[in-house]
């Protein structure tokens, strides 16, 4: 398939055919490098392909930041990191003014924000008054400085890894900030046999430290940018039928009025659950969205928009429980 034949389709509407080329590739070249975390590496290109941003919680050791750097390999697009810490100040990221004897002037100097794709390590230990600086520039896509505004990239995209395990020296993201990101991806313990090929690559490269992050630069092949631009048109041009429409908010709505649940999920949800979904259904290779599509969403789209009630975490309940107990009482339309 040619890359003509990819734009071409996208913009006559006649399929999902770049969106679908997108996700084979990527499953494909990412687990080159990074052995299962099938779901995971797929929720991380929907983040891209719908234009959010994403959360990736995980304990320490699992490959998130590796998949992240894989993952702006393979798109091809311009990448910085930053990691951090109790003392990072909002310029620290957006960047700050520098005086210049020599002109005598002030000169904006850009910080890491300014990039296609930023990997936000450890966000939960920012400061909040840095936490907010980043999330506005998330959300609007800008940074104003001295009263100037500095627009973002379109493609402008935001992976922050967050440790569930360890709480001391950290400042955990508000309800209204979690909000923000349009997925939370869990990257869990990998099975025994990824485990093990995991040894074996490292074992064939000969050390054990960095030797994936290395072959990373060198074996991950960028696709052209005009698939990424495709296959965003795609999704957004998914078809979504009026009974999917009242199905999807049956679920967001009933979020609201849940016994265990003490926050419900926000329009903004609601929204976000559409877009993912729609890159569900262009992940399978369709180009309209089913029940199915809309329940794969959910859990990412709203675990981390729902806060429990005291009582329900106390019986062992979790986010990701509850959404599906949500799920299973909502009639699906025929």
């Amino acid at each position: 398939m040619s890359e003509n034949e990819i734009v071409e389709g996208a913009e006559t509407g006649r399929g999902v055919v770049a969106a679908t080329e997108l996700f084979s590739r990527g499953q494909a070249q990412i687990g080159r490098i990074i052995a299962g975390q099938h779901e995971a590496v797929a929720q991380a290109l929907l983040t891209m392909l719908c234009g959010g941003h994403a959360l990736i919680e995980g304990v320490p050791g699992v490959a998130k930041t590796l998949a992240v750097k894989t993952l702006a390999r393979f798109l091809g697009l311009d990448f910085r990191r930053v990691s951090g810490t109790p003392d990072m100040m909002p310029a620290d990221i957006l960047g700050t003014s520098v005086f210049s004897p020599k002109t005598g002037d002030f000169s904006f100097h850009r910080g890491p924000v300014f990039t296609q794709f930023l990997l936000t390590d450890e966000i939960n230990r920012m400061p909040p008054r840095t936490q907010a600086a980043l999330l506005e520039a998330m959300e609007e896509r800008q940074v104003t400085a001295d009263g100037e505004r500095h627009v973002l990239d379109d493609f402008f995209t935001v992976f922050a890894t967050q440790n569930p395990v360890e709480f001391e020296g950290t400042y955990p993201l508000p309800e209204a900030q979690l909000d923000r990101f349009l997925l939370k991806i869990k990257v869990d313990y990998p099975d025994l046999a990824d485990e093990r090929l995991i040894l074996e690559r490292h074992h064939a490269a000969g050390s054990g430290s960095g030797s994936s992050a290395g072959l990373a630069e060198t074996a991950i092949e960028s696709i052209p940018f005009d698939l990424l631009a495709a296959a965003r048109h795609e999704i957004r041009s998914v078809r979504v039928q009026p009974a999917i429409f009242d199905y999807l908010l049956a679920v967001v709505r009933r979020t609201r009025a849940w016994p265990a649940i003490s926050l419900g999920a926000s329009p903004r949800a609601a929204a976000s659950l559409l877009l993912v979904a729609k890159g569900y259904a262009a992940r399978e290779g369709r180009d309209f969205v089913i029940p199915d599509d809309v329940k794969e969403a959910a859990l990412p789209v709203l675990r981390h928009r729902l806060v429990l009630r005291p009582e329900a975490e106390l019986e062992g309940l979790d986010t990701d429980r509850v959404v599906r107990d949500v799920l299973a009482a909502t009639q699906v339309p025929k």
